[in-house]
């Protein structure tokens, strides 16, 4: 019973120590206000295996695009 404690007591350790960080790319180099660049952008990422999980305007009055993959994560903000 003491060694299942223990053993118990080092996996919640183990478990809450872990940090598992998201990757996030920032590129800016775009002009997402072109909708052919809007267009390129969508089916290229599509074809990589990314998915589109926002669009917004930030406060800056800059059109953002963040896509996901697994754990990483791609915002793309307009010139």
């Amino acid at each position: 019973m003491k060694k299942t404690l223990q053993f118990l007591s080092v996996a919640i350790i183990l478990l809450l120590s872990i940090n598992v960080k998201a990757d996030t790319i920032i590129n800016s180099e775009l002009n997402l206000f072109n909708p052919d660049v809007r267009k390129c952008l969508l089916e290229a990422s599509k074809s990589e295996g990314w998915e589109l999980k926002s669009i917004y305007m930030n406060s800056e009055e800059k059109l953002v695009y963040v896509f996901s993959k697994g754990n990483d994560d791609k915002v793309y903000l307009s010139k």
